[in-house]
């Protein structure tokens, strides 16, 4: 019992460094696309340094962030999550309330549904046992809260709904195609309909 209340801590503080990423949509109000775009790489290259010096050496905070976020399947999550919201902003810089919606999609909806989904999930989705109807009905309110933010209701729902399926069963790690899914189909409802 004191072993999985440990890893439910530790996969909050994950999940609360994972809903940090909102800096990005924050400094989207002041610069422009192509700057978000630089300041993204540069904290990607700043982290897989800092990871590839942590094998090594004791970083101050960072290791301690480091050894208790990770999760022990996945060491390279956080690569992906960065690649997720660097491709959402090259691909739909044109957009940015459209890519803004996306990434506050990733960054709250798929939190929301770890964290809803691993404490209080109770029936898992057909075709992925690992998944559970609780955590996407958690992602797709929460993405949907937050979407509503940058686009109007339409875009919001149809985004978010596929962000969720998406998450749920994407055969690939969720971060890349979550912002990218939501974000090419909010696109096309706001230009097609």
């Amino acid at each position: 019992m004191v072993m999985k209340e440990l890893l439910r801590q530790k996969e909050l503080l994950r999940q609360l460094i994972h809903a940090s990423g909102v800096f990005i949509v924050v400094l989207s109000y002041f610069l422009k696309p192509d700057a978000l775009i630089i300041i993204a790489i540069l904290v990607l290259l700043f982290v897989v340094l800092l990871f590839k010096l942590d094998k090594r050496y004791n970083i101050p905070f960072f290791s301690f962030i480091f050894r208790h976020c990770k999760r022990e399947d996945d060491e390279r999550g956080f690569i992906y999550f960065f690649v997720g919201i660097i491709l959402t902003l090259v691909i739909f810089q044109f957009n940015m309330p459209v890519a803004n919606a996306a990434i506050l999609i990733l960054l709250f909806g798929d939190s929301a549904s770890t964290i809803i989904g691993r404490k209080w999930g109770k029936h898992k989705l057909p075709f992925n046992p690992k998944k559970t109807l609780e955590g996407s009905i958690s992602f797709f309110v929460v993405g949907l809260v937050l979407a509503l933010t940058q686009v109007s209701l339409l875009p919001a729902l149809l985004g978010v709904f596929l962000g969720a399926l998406t998450e749920a069963y994407s055969p690939v790690d969720d971060n890349i195609p979550i912002p990218l899914v939501s974000a090419l189909v909010m696109s096309l409802v706001i230009y097609l309909i």
